[in-house]
């Protein structure tokens, strides 16, 4: 499905869509690159930031080039097999974001409240298993759409209310019954969303506990601050998650439904990186360094070859 029927606006949502994906890429790049590059940014929180990055980039590009691509050639249809593959790779990795913030949401918490047993807790070799644990669940997730789609029909020339093939339009059309529609969702729902969603508000509230036994306001600040960037991130794939959700059962409009999904699937790893090059201080000063190092040595090219010119 088109996000637009009009044939003038293509190009435009074509522009759009493009540069939203290269900021997307690029801005995930650079914070990967940032931490990769600086050994003072080899801890936990950037290790799952770094991933998180990746995940991004894998996620948006799950959807958008496809997108592109329809917009393109003016055609809007997808193979069965197109369908069920996008459907897998859309629910692993939004399964891994939400289990790596939750793994995040974790780090900040032990940090915060227990920092003396922080360097013993958060280990390289816990950290890797948390990662491992996410991409294990995440396959798991992917893997029961497609079984349970599989399971319950094969469906052709039908059309998805969507500009991708999103995996509660997918349920719609492969489970008939209603029960049994419901059930699945409901299961899926509840423990790959409550899940991490319970783990990370448990982690916030242990957080704000800790911070309102801090007695001067400015300590108070300092240590909310470090966990800023990383609610910010949460309360915008949640929030807009939820939005997508609750705004898709009260409307009647399967365009709207589109739009609205390109807020969690497009607009959201986008700003991701941008919240946190702009509220991290130590990306940023990494990012100034790797351009001031990158100026240095175009200068000194240059010099080259004007000498060489001479």
């Amino acid at each position: 499905m088109d996000l637009s029927e009009d044939s003038g606006l293509q190009p435009i949502l074509f522009g759009l869509f493009l540069s939203m994906y290269l900021v997307t890429v690029l801005g995930n790049l650079l914070i990967i690159l940032a931490v990769s590059s600086d050994s003072h940014h080899h801890t936990p929180m950037y290790l799952f930031l770094s991933n998180l990055s990746l995940i991004d980039i894998y996620f948006t590009s799950t959807t958008v080039p496809k997108m592109l691509v329809n917009i393109q050639i003016h055609s809007r249809a997808i193979s069965y097999v197109g369908c069920l593959t996008q459907m897998s790779l859309f629910v692993f990795f939004a399964c891994m974001e939400s289990l790596l913030l939750t793994a995040m949401a974790y780090d900040r918490f032990v940090a915060i409240c227990h920092p003396l047993h922080y360097q013993i807790i958060m280990n390289p070799h816990f950290c890797g298993f948390l990662v491992f644990l996410s991409l294990w669940f995440s396959l798991l997730d992917s893997q029961l759409h497609n079984l349970i789609t599989l399971h319950f029909g094969y469906f052709k020339d039908v059309e998805i209310s969507n500009f991708f093939c999103d995996p509660s339009q997918i349920f719609y059309l492969a489970c008939p019954e209603t029960f049994t529609k419901n059930m699945v969702r409901y299961f899926l729902g509840d423990f790959y969303g409550f899940v991490p969603i319970s783990g990370i508000f448990f982690s916030y509230f242990k957080i704000v506990s800790s911070i309102l036994r801090i007695p001067s306001a400015g300590g108070k600040f300092k240590v909310f601050f470090t966990c800023g960037s990383h609610l910010a991130v949460v309360c915008l794939f949640y929030g807009s998650a939820i939005g997508v959700y609750l705004f898709s059962n009260m409307s009647s409009s399967n365009r709207k439904d589109a739009v609205a999904s390109v807020m969690y699937t497009v607009v959201t790893p986008m700003l991701n990186p941008l919240i946190y090059s702009l509220r991290n201080r130590d990306i940023k000063n990494t990012l100034r360094r790797i351009h001031s190092r990158r100026v240095k040595s175009e200068s000194v090219v240059s010099i080259w070859y004007v000498g060489c010119n001479c």
